[in-house]
């Protein structure tokens, strides 16, 4: 069906020059000139000279009638309807979509007149995450091809919270008169958390410092309000403090890798939303350096492997003892020629034994140097927080075995009494495919492609009593056991031939990126840990995964930034790793938890501007609506306004209606160019004028005469 298109046509004199117009104008004056001087010498000849000049001027001019056919075209307005999230407070969003659904049917029934145009913003789409409420950016996306004479208007429907409204007002009237139907409620009240000050990271043991303050509108007439302060898993501070007052408080880092310092300010009565009261921040602990503590029972062909190990990394301070001569060890040598020093055993394991993040007891045996309170010490530093790797030689398996101290009350295994003097091949463990320590370790060295590592040619047996076993050795005879005691942790590698692979016996094997691993587990190096829960998100798509060490779902929460929870399930996948993912629904902090530990992501950027101030306020739009002859109302004084066209100059807005503007514009179909007088025409005119001329020139000569 062909819609009928309307004409009508206008009609109009114009000028089409045969020579440039600087030209004609010095004709002109030239041609003035000349009548001018032969009336002031003739005193005769100005009526038919004029004449001649005009017809002359006349020609070049070239008027000729310009007929347009014309058809009128629809004005344009635009609809803009702010689904941000801060539409989805109180009863925001029905308003909206109640007003909305008004307008667009009363401009409906204009469309004769009007070419409707809306869009909805604020919304998540794909990668793109609303942060905050824009709707003067999608207005000139939608009216860049409209020509501002058909610009008809503009209606927004908002709570008044627009983040990118021009300071610019005059370029504004190009749209039409703007108006603004505020979907909020006057007696709006909001409480929120505001950082002031924050640091990204800290080092691990040192206090970082952060400055927040708690700022209120809407009339909320408390001046003091609580607050609960709390770091990672700590018990939670509660505070009373002044509202709109900088408050500062300290907080220890715990732990290399994310910490977290949840800030909550209570609810105040019939505040809109609780969503901007909470403020997580995620401070990355990072190490100084670390302390490491080697002990070697005896030298060894082993013992230079690692130390050269730990003095390679940079972040690591190593102190290292090696046992030379034992009291009971008898020589020739005179006591005063003898070139060793005191086993310090006192400042080490007493005075700075809590400045070690590390003690590595290397082919230790009890030796009557180390008094046995000492191993109490030691055992109690581990479970309060330290580490310790008890590499297994052969005395570990007999009388003078570190086994016999109170070290037995935090190693995961003990010894059988038997040593193993036969070749084997170490190998990894089902839960040490999973376990991050021992997990992918590549060593392509070996030329012999079914032989992965070299061979060990001593074992001692032990019999695990707790922890992991991540590899085995001689008849699948535990090899590494890794152990969590208390808030310490504990590593036994059962054998002190891992340096056969330093040399590249029987093809060597990756014991450099193995021993890291192991040292760095024992210090809690966030990314080694077994059952560490990682969140991360791509725009806005949350990606939640967890190590386990057992290929079994698992239900962790995952908590909105509005306090909206659910419970969802990882799954394993061939890597060995649980994961989900889901999409979210709004900017701000999302808070997952798997019971045992908790990770946050930001979806957009920490505190946006949508939850910085979400009252509704018709300030940002009210010098708009006057500057183009617009308006400001709330929904709930004008639930239904009417809408009229109305011709420009006039009021477009008034109680109970909204006004646009009536532009009359149209598209031109056809021109068709007519000349005013033929060409033909235009000759026999001349040469009339210039006989008529010579004519009366004559006869006025003769009667002088």
């Amino acid at each position: 069906m062909n819609e009928s298109i309307l004409t009508n046509a206008s009609l109009s004199l114009h000028f089409a020059p045969y020579i440039p117009m600087g030209y004609i104008i010095a004709f002109m004056v030239a041609t003035a000139l000349f009548i001018a001087l032969s009336v002031f010498y003739f005193r005769r000849g100005i009526l038919g000279r004029s004449l001649c000049a005009a017809g002359f001027l006349i020609l070049l001019l070239n008027p000729s009638f310009l007929e347009e056919e014309r058809a009128p075209v629809k004005d344009v307005v635009a609809v803009i309807i702010d689904k941000s999230q801060s539409q989805s407070f109180g009863d925001r969003a029905e308003a909206t979509e109640k007003a909305a659904a008004w307008i667009t049917g009363a401009l409906a029934k204009k469309s004769a007149n009007l070419d409707v145009r809306v869009f909805e913003t604020g919304l998540l789409d794909g990668d793109n995450v609303a942060q905050s409420t824009n709707l003067f950016a999608p207005l000139e996306t939608m009216m860049n091809d409209v020509r501002a004479s058909r610009r008809a208007g503009v209606i927004m429907i908002t709570d008044g919270q627009v983040h990118d409204a021009p300071q610019a007002l005059e370029r504004l009237s190009q749209y039409g008169p703007i108006h603004t139907l505020l979907s909020g409620d006057r007696n709006d009240k909001d409480r929120r958390m505001v950082i002031v000050e924050a640091p990204a990271y800290g080092i691990v043991g040192q206090q970082i410092t952060i400055k927040y303050k708690i700022e209120q509108s809407g009339g909320i007439e408390a001046r003091y309000a609580d607050v609960i302060t709390r770091m990672n898993d700590q018990p939670e501070n509660r505070d009373y403090i002044p509202v709109d007052a900088v408050q500062s408080m300290t907080f220890t880092i715990e732990h290399a890798g994310q910490n977290i310092v949840d800030l909550n300010v209570a609810a105040a009565e019939g505040e809109l939303t609780i969503v901007n009261n909470r403020v997580p921040l995620i401070i990355n602990g990072v190490r100084d350096r670390l302390k490491v503590l080697l002990v070697s029972g005896q030298p060894h062909t082993g013992g230079r492997m690692w130390r050269d190990l730990l003095t390679s990394d940079p972040g690591v301070d190593l102190v290292h003892f090696t046992i030379l001569r034992e009291p009971h060890k008898l020589d020739a040598t005179p006591q005063r020629e003898l070139s060793l020093i005191a086993f310090p055993f006192r400042e080490l394991f007493e005075v700075k034994l809590y400045d070690f993040d590390l003690i590595i007891f290397d082919r230790y045996r009890l030796n009557r140097i180390l008094p046995q309170f000492y191993f109490s010490n030691i055992e109690k530093y581990v479970r309060e927080g330290g580490a310790l790797l008890e590499a297994s030689g052969p005395s570990f398996a007999g009388e003078n075995s570190l086994y016999t101290t109170d070290l037995k009350n935090i190693l995961p295994a003990y010894p059988t009494g038997q040593i193993i003097q036969q070749g084997f091949t170490p190998s990894i463990t089902e839960k040490g495919a999973r376990h991050p320590v021992t997990k992918n370790l590549a060593w392509n060295n070996n030329s012999d492609p079914d032989k992965i590592w070299g061979q060990w040619l001593r074992q001692v047996a032990v019999q695990p009593l707790s922890g992991h076993v991540l590899m085995n050795g001689h008849a699948q005879n535990p090899l590494l056991i890794l152990d969590r005691v208390g808030e310490g942790r504990v590593a036994q590698l059962a054998s002190d031939h891992i340096y056969l692979w330093a040399r590249g016996y029987d093809g060597g094997g990756p014991q450099i990126e193995l021993l890291r691993r192991t040292a760095h587990w024992l210090m809690k190096e966030p990314e080694l840990e077994e059952n560490s829960l990682t969140v991360r998100n791509t725009g806005n798509r949350i990606h939640i995964e967890r190590r386990s060490l057992t290929p079994a779902d698992m239900d962790i929460d995952i908590t909105a930034p509005d306090g909206s929870a659910q419970t969802l399930t990882l799954t394993p996948d061939d890597s060995g790793l649980l994961k989900t993912s889901i999409q979210a629904t709004m900017p701000g902090v999302y808070s997952v938890s798997d019971g045992l530990q908790k990770r946050f992501t930001i979806i957009g950027t920490l505190n946006p501007p949508e939850y910085r101030a979400v009252i509704t306020t018709d300030e940002i739009m009210t010098p708009i609506a006057k500057a183009t002859g617009g308006s400001v109302k709330y929904i709930s004084d004008v639930p239904q306004p009417d809408i009229r066209i109305l011709r420009e100059g006039q009021r477009y807005s008034g109680r109970g209606w909204l006004g646009l503007r009536q532009n009359n514009d149209f598209d031109v179909q056809s021109l068709k160019d007519t000349p005013w007088l033929p060409l033909w025409l235009y000759a026999f005119v001349m040469v009339a004028l210039s006989c008529f001329c010579w004519w009366h020139e004559s006869r006025s000569a003769k009667k002088a005469t």
